[in-house]
This record gives structure tokens, sequence and C-alpha cells, in this order.
């Protein structure tokens, strides 16, 4: 049935793709889904009814064509909905999202993976206290792919790149985001600074003698210090299990 002009209600039949259905509620995710409409409305807006943010659609098909966010649904159809790196050979020119983002900005509940993005050398913006506003403008404004636990802030029509982790692990998190953001040959472990994210540079010890408590001078010898804040690094009694997490890291990225 037409409801272009109020004329009734119309059926839509949604099927989510790959891992989609995660945003379902687990008592939920029986599929396909069913949405009756009374007006004309875009497929972004009934795609994220259903709880799946527009972010993490990359290719959508109603009646079996390409079709983009702002689609106009007014009679009865039938979608599909992709994720990201599924069935990559179905209408690769048609999809959704950037498959590489270079930079990214992270919410203030995912401190531990940008410890980890940005230990494996990642632009990652962060502050454990900010406001959803000012995330979204960082991301506008820098280019940056958004990475939040709150899928409604991925909603979000300003926003366009970002990503919901699936885990509530951060190296499993970790893991993710590289194979989402596809930047796995990127990666230059002890670059930059965990602190505040500025590039590291190798500096003589006699530079950072001042900055070294009495045992670390005597012990160490290779030093990083940070461009922006200042901060000082070395080899010490962490940095093994350091490189036993980014291997684990790196082999799970693949």
């Amino acid at each position: 049935m037409n409801a272009e002009s109020g004329a009734g209600t119309y059926s839509v039949l949604i099927q989510f793709h790959g891992d989609l259905p995660f945003f379902f509620p687990r008592s939920a995710r029986e599929q396909p889904l069913r949405r009756t409409l009374s007006e004309k409305t875009s497929i972004k807006d009934v795609v994220e009814a259903c709880g799946v943010p527009h972010t993490e659609v990359d290719l959508l098909l109603c009646d079996g064509e390409p079709v983009g966010f702002a689609h106009q649904l007014k009679q009865d159809a039938t979608i599909q909905a992709y994720p990201v790196g599924c069935a990559p050979d179905l209408y690769a020119s048609e999809r959704l999202q950037l498959r590489r983002v270079t930079g990214f900005v992270a919410d203030g509940h995912l401190g531990k993976l940008v410890r980890d993005l940005r230990l494996l050398g990642l632009d990652v913006a962060y502050a454990s206290t900010v406001a959803d506003e000012e995330l979204i403008a960082v991301s506008l404004a820098q280019k940056r792919a958004l990475i939040t636990l709150d899928r409604r802030l991925l909603m979000h029509s300003a926003v366009q790149h970002g990503y919901s982790p699936r885990s509530q692990v951060s190296e499993e998190q970790t893991v993710e985001v590289l194979r989402r953001f596809d930047v796995r040959d990127l990666l230059n472990r002890y670059s930059r600074c965990l602190r505040c994210n500025a590039p590291l540079a190798t500096v003589q010890k006699s530079a950072v003698m001042d900055q070294l408590e009495p045992l670390t001078r005597i012990y160490y010898h290779e030093f990083r210090k940070c461009d922006g804040c200042g901060a000082v690094y070395w080899p010490g009694s962490h940095f093994a299990k350091l490189q036993a997490r980014i291997d684990r890291i790196k082999a799970a990225a693949g």
C-alpha cells in the first residue's frame, strides 16, 4: 500500500547482515524485522529506529537495488543492510562508509582502548571528560572517526564516520578498530605519547637527565620525549608486558 499522501499504512521488512544484530536487544534478535509506517520516511530513520547507527551500515539494498541513507520509503519494501566488510563483492561501488580512516576521537569511557591505539602509534584525540557536542565537533573539524559505546551518539546526523566496539575488553576493542578502519599497515609502536597523543622523538639521555629518578639514570639509556607535553619514556620494567600486549593485538588483527 502507498502512504505518500496519507493513504494508509505500509510495511517494511528489514534484514540485517553480519554483526549488525549486535545492536538489537538479546530478546529481539529474530529476523527479518518488520516495521509498519504511515508516512514517507527516510531509510536512515527506519534503520536507526531498529537500533543500528548509520555509521555501522555500509550497504543498503531496497527491493534489491542499492540506495543511500536519504532514500525515501513510501510503500511496501524489503531492505537488506550490510556492515563494513560484509559481502565485499556485492555492489562494491555503492558502499556508504569509508573503509579507511586514520584519525580517531574517543569518548571518555574508552581510556584503555585509547592507550592501546596510541601505543601502536595511531592518532587518537581523547579527554576523560568531554561533552557529546565537542566529540562531534572534533570528529567533523579534524575528519576523525568517532569511537564510542553510545550508539545514540553515532546516530547524530552530523556524525559521518564512527564505530561502536562490540567487545567490553580493551584489547579486543583495539583489534576491532584496526580491522574496521584498515590501519594495520600504519602501526608504529612507541611513536606517540600515551598522555597527550603528540609524537615522540628519540633524545639523548643527557637532554632528559633532570627528569629522571636516580635509579632510572643508572640503569636505562634509551629515551624518547613527547613533543607536546614533554613526558619522557624509556623501556622500563613494564616493557616486556607492553611488547607482549602489542604482539597479541597485531596477531589477532592479522
